[in-house]
């Protein structure tokens, strides 16, 4: 097949989706990949180094999108600033897209790519499993967010976060609450231990507070039952509201203590929990900061402007986007892992393979043959359950 890498176009959006040491993986497969030029640079790619791979080079993205059978992208298709064209509207009929396609997102892209018959398969929706685990991007980029979320909360902290033993006296050392005690979460936890913070962690699964203690951190419990906090795949479930009032009252109150706090909370496909409500940014103490990872889905802050880092209540509250492309060299290369991993699973002889019987490929491909094989998408556009698709298809 011929895979094509065009330059992302979302704003602020520095990473690419294919490195040149992932290439030859793909080229043995006997796939030919060509890439946009000046695609790696921001994060620090040239195009002579994925020439050097085996890469063919193209002048513009459109001669990408009209030759490519794949295409591979970080972000989901947008438009391009000044011309306002859609980069769907590109995309050659029947092809393959692979990326992060933000399934909980507008649904209406979804309808977009099964009339034009394109095989959309979203790296979100990789299953949590061992044999998945190398294409698991999520995790990935989410010990990204994690590391660089406590890094952005030193900087606009206006305190140090180790202990000091200075001739001016002992400088104590900085209070962090993590809410979310996930992939990015125990990143962080970890990354703000190493850098000499006292962390306190909450999550509603009882089963991570093992992880948690492990890094050194407090783990805060609810002393209520949350047997049903986890669903299969490992993320938190959604809970009744009596239970995320109790919630709100144990971060409130730890809150009050902490001079950081970083928020991870997610539920799949669904808006993220608000959990700090405004009565909490209010009383925590001036010049506090809160790092909000749960922005792009609306944020777990009440007072989060997603993208925006604003100042309430003598409270710094940044809610960045695309954080993980802020460290884009090394969210890249781990990306690129997860997406050859997968292409190699779906096209291992160099022809595209769905077999749907594969639990992976079940799960991650959310259009097909025309058709919305994705549920959640499905009823968010009042569709009627999808037809059983073809247990095979070659292309």
């Amino acid at each position: 097949m011929l895979i094509g890498v065009p330059r992302e176009i979302a704003r602020g959006e520095r990473r690419v989706a294919l490195v040149p040491e992932v290439v030859p993986q793909l080229t043995r497969a006997g796939h030919r990949v060509v890439v946009e030029r000046q695609a790696g640079l921001r994060a620090g790619f040239t195009d002579e180094a994925y020439r050097g791979a085996g890469c063919d080079l193209a002048d513009t993205s459109a001669e990408i999108y009209s030759t490519a059978e794949m295409i591979l992208k970080v972000q989901r298709p947008g438009r391009y600033d000044g011309s306002g064209e859609a980069e769907l509207d590109l995309f050659r009929e029947g092809s393959v897209l692979i990326g992060l396609l933000q399934p909980s997102a507008d649904p209406s892209l979804f309808q977009q790519l099964a009339e034009r018959n394109i095989i959309a398969c979203s790296m979100e929706l990789v299953p949590r499993t061992t044999r998945a685990q190398m294409m698991d991007a999520l995790s990935s980029q989410s010990t990204v967010a994690g590391y660089k979320a406590v890094l952005i909360a030193a900087n606009a902290l206006q305190k140090f976060f180790p202990m000091l033993m200075t001739a001016a006296g002992t400088v104590r050392p900085a209070r962090v609450l993590v809410i979310g005690a996930g992939v990015a979460g125990l990143q962080a936890i970890a990354t703000a231990r190493r850098i000499g913070a006292v962390v306190e962690a909450f999550d509603t699964r009882p089963v991570v507070k093992e992880q948690v203690q492990s890094l050194g951190a407090t783990f805060v419990e609810l002393d209520v039952h949350t047997g049903d906090a986890q669903d299969a795949g490992g993320y938190a479930r959604e809970l009744s509201k009596e239970h995320i009032k109790r919630e709100k009252e144990l971060i409130h109150k730890r809150a009050l203590e902490a001079d950081v706090i970083i928020t991870t909370a997610l539920i799949p496909g669904k808006p993220a929990p608000v959990l700090v409500e405004e009565e909490t940014v209010k009383a925590m103490r001036p010049g506090s900061v809160i790092v909000d990872l749960a922005g792009e889905q609306g944020g777990n802050c009440a007072l989060t402007v997603p993208g925006e880092t604003i100042v309430h209540h003598d409270v710094t509250i940044i809610a960045p986007l695309h954080i993980a492309s802020e460290l884009a060299y090394h969210a890249s290369q781990m990306y690129a892992r997860n997406v050859g991993a997968l292409v190699t699973l779906l096209a291992p002889k160099g022809e595209l393979n769905l077999n749907f019987s594969d639990d992976i490929i079940d799960a991650v491909v959310i259009t097909a043959g025309g058709v919305i094989r994705h549920a959640p998408t499905r009823q968010r556009l009042g569709l009627a359950n999808p037809r059983t698709p073809m247990t095979e298809t070659t292309k």
